[in-house]
């Protein structure tokens, strides 16, 4: 009889080599979907756990019964994890009046900053804005501390203590009077705290500021709205509306276009899985949605919660438009692309595992007898929940392997490690895709979807241009990132793609292969190029030709050190990377003139080991007439010169904790939670300096 202690190691050994290689993972229905028509939408093809036009086709339940049903075979997948940050940055805003040299006392700046977004003219939320004389900061520094994370003691360990006084919080947004320099003064304070919007240039007269809070959980009442405030008169804002979002609702995002706020409210589902919401109040009056209002995809998917997107007027806060989709709660994965024409959403199908694992054996019949592969084809047909399946998968994997000799056993273990890593290079495109649905930005009508193999790492993955979608995609990561691996074949079976989405989302071209064995940390693509960077030792950079759709291609490729999280176009030919080596902040300048050999021609290590631009593109700024750009660090703000293609710290400031920076003229305003100081570009001097 066999070792039975060896048998039951070997048994949980085989179950993680096959887990690992048929990468199970869960859904991600990014941000919220946005469709209003009640025809479905497809895209044909199949893939091996099969028909793909059933991941790219979208519609609304029928019935509440539909919709339950539909929960109940999706409610079993956990959310996989995110991924890394990085944006495109705006360009000065040109104003028609005003002085810009150091000494201009002009009330008009000329140039004017603007938050660091990923498509210009589109705002993003973020803790700074500026119309180029207001700044408008909202500071997350607090001296209460919700009174879940307190430990009141009582003298002697007894219960039922009274509460100590607590500080004044203060946190909140603060107007400040800043152009000119000189002028530096707060004119008011809003006790509110959230990421803004504002509404209105310097050349109009009314302004309107939004307030949105930020992160899952909102400890008071004033953090669970989203607040309209006219700041026409800075010193003194009014509010003048408010969305309360309910218990089970959050902010999944938001943008700015055209003077219109786009707004998505995610809303988990009710455990009795109620075909009723209520996830937010405007004005006191309940938006109520039903489940027959809900569009989600014709695939069963992981799905926990529902994305309900609305354009706001930004002067009254009313919802213009609106249109609901199912997701999933978790965050990290949500991904949204908006262009000036259109909302992209993406969804992720993570295949189904037990159809994948029966082709596996079926391409490998010397792996197992003919009675697991059939049971494995009718286990398919259970309805029964995903985890379920597996532990009835881990059960007949268990009653294959006790009916094996020890010899016979280990051979198969090797025999099947080796043979899986083939059948990830065959397949890797087909077990897992991410459905995308474009939105029609004016009415949030849908126009098409379709699919694309693997996943995207965040909204900088999608870009549209001339009419077509490009999205970047990491294919096998989740076969990784569950952290089963079986030896050096493991950094083999992920790979990186580009697809070029021509009209209804169909595939006209693609490049793929590239970073094999590592994932995607950055993507920009700038008009006809792309630049992706990959990693897991080295820090590949590859240059796409993506001017014919039909057949892009990898131009070049560079190989260096560490990895960069973000990318940013300075020049034509010049692209700057940020992110880190060997554990340190590394700033590097490539050359990408000749798209065939680009070249790292200056990089800069920081004594810094973390900067806030791996977690959100909104922290960086350059400013191009200066050859300046800014970093934030954790032990100060960093402003790099790169003047004649050389990377050089022009200026670096210590005396506060930098947060943001904006410029209004030549003067640099480096904001902070508790100060703000202001510079000038020319020589780089302190004029400014204001505690908040």
């Amino acid at each position: 009889m066999p070792d039975e202690p060896n048998q039951n190691l070997n048994s949980k050994y085989l179950w993680v080599v096959l887990a690992a290689a048929i990468l199970v993972a869960v859904i991600v229905f990014g941000y919220s979907g946005y469709q209003r028509t009640s025809n479905s939408v497809r895209q044909g093809g199949t893939g091996i756990t099969g028909p793909k036009e059933k991941i790219s086709e979208v519609k609304k339940f029928a019935s509440e019964q539909e919709f339950k049903d539909y929960l109940e075979k999706a409610k079993n997948v956990s959310a996989p994890q995110g991924g890394r940050g990085g944006g495109e940055g705006l360009e000065a805003q040109a104003l028609p009046k005003g002085d810009s040299s150091a000494n201009a006392s002009a009330a008009v700046p000329e140039r004017v900053s603007e938050t660091n977004v990923q498509v210009a003219g589109i705002d993003e939320p973020d803790a700074v804005k500026t119309d180029g004389k207001e700044i408008f900061f909202s500071s997350e520094h607090s001296n209460v501390y919700p009174l879940a994370e307190k430990q009141i003691v009582c003298e002697g360990g007894r219960s039922g203590c009274a509460i100590p006084p607590q500080p004044a919080d203060s946190a909140g947004i603060k107007a400040i009077d800043a152009f000119p320099p000189e002028k530096l003064n707060i004119d008011s304070n809003i006790s509110k705290r959230g990421d803004l919007l504002l509404i209105g240039s310097p050349g109009e007269a009314k302004k309107t500021l939004i307030v949105i809070p930020k992160g899952r959980y909102f400890w008071s009442q004033n953090e669970s709205k989203i607040f309209g405030y006219d700041v026409t008169d800075p010193g003194k804002p009014k509010e003048i509306w408010n969305i309360e979002l309910k218990n089970a609702a959050s902010i999944a995002g938001a943008r700015e276009y055209k003077g219109k706020i786009y707004i998505a409210i995610k809303t988990d589902f009710a455990g009795d899985g109620s075909c009723q919401l209520t996830p937010f109040a405007v004005k006191g009056s309940d938006f109520s949605l039903k489940c027959t209002d809900i569009y989600h995809p014709a695939a069963i998917v992981p799905t926990d919660a529902v994305y309900t997107a609305m354009i706001i007027d930004p002067s009254s806060g009313g919802v213009e438009k609106n249109v609901s989709f199912t997701g999933t709660s978790d965050f990290n994965s949500s991904v949204v692309y908006m262009s000036p024409t259109a909302l992209y959403l993406s969804y992720y199908n993570p295949g189904d595992f037990v159809k994948a694992l029966a082709v596996f054996f079926a391409e490998n019949k010397n792996l197992g007898p003919d009675w697991l592969e059939q049971k494995l084809k009718n286990l398919d047909s259970y309805d029964i929940s995903t985890s379920a399946k597996m532990t009835e998968i881990q059960e007949l994997i268990g009653r294959y392997q006790n009916s094996l000799s020890n010899d016979d056993r280990l051979k198969m273990q090797n025999e099947m490690a080796n043979s899986m890593g083939d059948f990830l290079a065959r397949h890797r495109r087909d077990l897992d895709s991410t459905g995308i649905v474009k939105i029609n930005v004016n009415d949030l009508s849908i126009d098409s979807a379709g699919s694309v193999p693997g996943k995207l790492l965040n909204q900088f993955s999608l870009d549209e241009y001339e009419g077509d979608l490009r999205a970047a995609t990491t294919v096998g990561e989740n076969f990784l990132s569950w952290g089963f691996g079986f030896g050096t074949s493991s950094s083999e079976n992920t790979a990186n793609d580009v697809y070029i989405l021509g009209d209804k989302l169909k595939t006209e071209g693609s490049v793929i292969d590239l970073g094999r064995g590592e994932r995607i940390y950055a993507v920009r693509f700038i008009e006809d190029n792309g630049y992706v960077v990959t990693f897991r030792r080295t820090d590949p950079l590859y240059v796409l030709d993506l001017s014919d759709p039909m057949n892009p291609e990898k131009k070049g490729e560079l190989k260096i050190p560490g990895y960069s999280s973000y990318l940013h176009p300075i020049a034509k030919d010049k692209i700057l990377g940020a992110g880190e080596e060997d554990g340190r902040v590394k700033v590097s300048l490539f050359d990408v003139g000749d798209p065939s050999s680009p070249r790292e021609i200056s990089k800069y290590n920081l004594d810094e080991y973390w900067s806030e631009i791996s977690e959100t593109h909104h922290a960086f700024l350059l400013d191009a007439k200066h050859q300046i750009f800014f970093l934030p660090g954790s032990k100060g703000g960093y402003i790099f010169s790169y003047a004649g293609d050389d990377l050089k710290i022009a200026k670096a400031v210590s005396e506060i904790q930098s947060k943001r920076v904006i410029y209004i003229d030549n003067f640099f305003y480096v904001i902070g939670e508790d100060r703000l100081v202001v510079f000038d570009e020319n020589s780089w001097e302190k004029v400014g300096d204001l505690e908040l």
